[in-house]
């Protein structure tokens, strides 16, 4: 690596629920640079938790997340002429990172029904471990398991 890292930039809270979890997850969503469209998308969908489920949305929110967050990945690495998939412990960002990923690819590939709703539906059933982004977790959790005898590789 070449060069100094670049600095974290401090991303301002959300404001409607003065969360950086939230403002993050909306600049996640953001495409092209529409930030409204991307609040309205959020803001809409946490609506509709609140609706359903009587209960506040953030919290709905912060529990799915812990839900689809891995503890633990597999990364390729090169040893002696093979490629092995080890297992590494996920930092803090990444593991958010990984589940808000995981969370839009579930939504983007439910068909049928506006973003917003789709996206409601998607948190509400990560909430109960169900949903394609709590399965994607269930997949990189087994490739962990099967991989588990590499870990001695990882330094």
């Amino acid at each position: 690596m070449r060069g100094k890292q670049a600095p974290k930039r401090k991303i301002q809270n959300d404001i409607k629920y003065n969360d950086d979890n939230i403002a993050k997850f909306i600049n996640y969503i953001m495409k092209d640079g529409k930030k409204t469209v991307a609040q309205k998308i959020v803001y809409g969908a946490f609506d509709i938790i609140k609706q359903k489920t009587k209960q506040d949305p953030k919290h709905i929110f912060q529990k799915a997340i812990k839900k689809i967050a891995p503890l633990i990945e597999v990364r390729s690495k090169r040893i002696g002429g093979g490629n092995y998939q080890i297992p590494y412990q996920v930092r803090g960002d990444r593991r958010f990172a990984l589940a808000s990923r995981w969370l839009i690819e579930a939504t983007k590939a439910r068909k049928g029904e506006p973003m917003v709703k789709k996206l409601s539906d998607e948190l509400l059933a990560a909430v109960e471990g169900e949903g394609a982004a709590v399965k994607k977790r269930e997949i990189v959790r087994k490739m962990v398991e099967a991989n588990r005898a590499f870990a001695h590789f990882a330094r």
